[in-house]
């Protein structure tokens, strides 16, 4: 039996709820909400992704160890590897065509959860790439997700070496983790939602 535990993660003055777990049906019910709150606009949903796994000190692979999404103010912070199963629902959710899952690397971290769980990942958007085409700034093509947030959104994103670095894999977060976690997935989401409207 997985384990749950909400947070309230803020970033540039935005409650953002966050869901913490290891419980496949809390994942399922994260998604109920979100395809129910968005039902009326799926065909444009914007999802933010991103992965985290404990750096390799040596030549091996560590598999994935989280998987965030963010939709709008809610976050999913999915503990792959303590997970006591991962539900069908989210293959779907992540193989579904009309949702756009943007982030830096996006196509990277989709490679990364077929290999490591089968999960595919139908519809990615690059941010980078994105922001390049859409503000007509090639420069933009190598900007992390730190540059992009400034750029886009005016905002400062911290990303603290020793957290970035950190053990993923453990079964307890850090308060640190689970905000550098949820912030990467929410302004992924920001970053899209804004160039792929227009609103920036």
């Amino acid at each position: 039996m997985g384990e749950t535990k909400l947070y309230t993660v803020m970033f540039e003055g935005d409650a953002i709820s966050t869901t913490v777990t290891s419980s496949g049906d809390a994942v399922k019910r994260w998604l109920d909400e979100v395809l129910y709150v968005h039902r009326r606009r799926l065909h444009k949903l914007v999802v933010g992704l991103d992965v985290e796994w404990r750096p390799p000190f040596g030549p091996w692979y560590n598999p994935t160890a989280l998987l965030q999404l963010c939709v709008g103010r809610r976050c999913l912070v999915f503990q792959l590897l303590h997970a006591d199963y991962v539900p069908d629902a989210l293959a779907e959710f992540l193989d579904d065509p009309r949702f756009r899952f943007v982030g830096v690397g996006v196509q990277d971290d989709a490679v990364r959860l077929n290999n490591d769980l089968r999960l595919a990942v139908s519809n990615t958007v690059d941010l980078a790439e994105l922001a390049a085409g859409e503000m007509g700034r090639p420069d933009l093509r190598s900007a992390g997700l730190k540059a992009l947030a400034s750029v886009v959104m005016g905002a400062t994103v911290d990303k603290p070496e020793r957290v970035r670095k950190g053990r993923w894999d453990a079964y307890e977060l850090s308060d640190q983790q689970i905000k550098y976690a949820c912030i990467d997935a929410f302004v992924s989401f920001e970053v899209g939602r804004k160039l792929l409207s227009g609103d920036y």
